[in-house]
């Protein structure tokens, strides 16, 4: 059975003050332990820990230096932090405040004071944690939304243009939509978009393809680590999906629903940079293009024409 337990990183050297918080918190915590700065960074990095109580005092590397480098780092930046120190001044207090630290804890300290803060602040996290998960998704078909999208595609054609790896992006849009919500009602377009939504999430379901609603009828999806034959082949799978679904739409020159597919293809070789902007452009001329020429069918290019060298490489 998974622990379903919150998880704290405590990072003390002395050995004492990890076995008072260990033994305080255990019950209600998943507990993980580090002795130096350096364990900190790593553990937290590694774990991503609901929360870090973490010495200022540390032999290696001071709390505050490594609270400077979680606060640094996109991985552990929303990571809380509980300085827990001997040290009493006003002048300490406020530079942890200002590192980005929540709270303090002085030595020697009260468990059952510990416990009821670490319980606020865990509870904190969590609604801080589901707004930003609500904040990220489309409430009606449960994928991400456009903004989730445009964060995810930065970091992936980061990846790609330092590993030169292969990139798909495939555009999607249900055809003639206005004309299904007009016929039949925008309660059954809604049905329409979460039944689409849920063959994308079938067609896509490597642990890297990345699929959003883009907006209004349409759909994204990018697939990482992807030759231009699988790009395509996951697009006339959707294509193909969809259309065997035979949902009525009279409003179709098909007479059912059906959705046209723009994939663009992409693989930056050394010293290349991948234009986000103009890489959605690409999927959506592809699209426009599949629309053009009949709907209901796929249209795949290569973008290698539209890569500009990186000067800062």
């Amino acid at each position: 059975m998974t622990d379903l337990k919150p998880k704290i990183l405590i990072v003390d050297d002395e050995r004492l003050n990890i076995r008072l918080l260990y033994e305080g918190l255990k019950d209600e915590y998943q507990i993980i332990v580090g002795s130096t700065g350096r364990d900190a960074i790593r553990l937290a990095t590694k774990e991503l820990p609901d929360l870090v109580l973490l010495d200022i005092g540390l032999d290696d590397i001071s709390g505050h230096e490594v609270c400077k480098a979680l606060k640094a780092n996109p991985t552990t930046k929303n990571i809380p932090i509980i300085f827990v120190t001997a040290q009493d001044t006003y002048e300490d207090e406020l530079k942890g405040l200002e590192l980005g630290a929540i709270d303090y804890f002085r030595k020697p300290f009260s468990i059952p004071l510990v416990r009821v803060r670490v319980r606020n602040q865990i509870e904190l996290k969590r609604k801080t944690d589901m707004l930003q998960y609500l904040s990220s998704i489309d409430g009606l078909t449960g994928l991400a939304n456009r903004r989730q999208f445009d964060e995810h595609l930065s970091s992936t054609v980061r990846y790609a243009d330092r590993q030169h790896r292969g990139l798909c992006l495939l555009m999607i849009d249900i055809d003639r939509f206005k004309q299904y919500n007009d016929l039949y009602g925008h309660v059954r377009g809604d049905d329409a978009l979460k039944v689409v939504a849920r063959v994308l999430k079938k067609c896509a379901a490597r642990p890297l393809d990345f699929i959003a609603r883009f907006g209004g009828e349409e759909f994204i999806i990018l697939l990482t680590d992807s030759s231009p034959e699988e790009g395509a082949l996951v697009a006339e799978r959707i294509r193909e999906q969809v259309e065997k679904l035979f949902i009525p739409h009279e409003g179709s020159e098909y007479g059912f629903l059906s959705v046209s597919v723009g994939v663009a293809n992409i693989k930056p070789d050394v010293g290349e940079h991948i234009d986000e902007r103009a890489f959605v452009e690409h999927a959506d001329t592809c699209l426009y293009f599949a629309k053009e020429s009949g709907r209901n069918r796929v249209i795949s290019e290569d973008f290698e024409l539209q890569i500009k060298p990186n000067s800062k490489k």
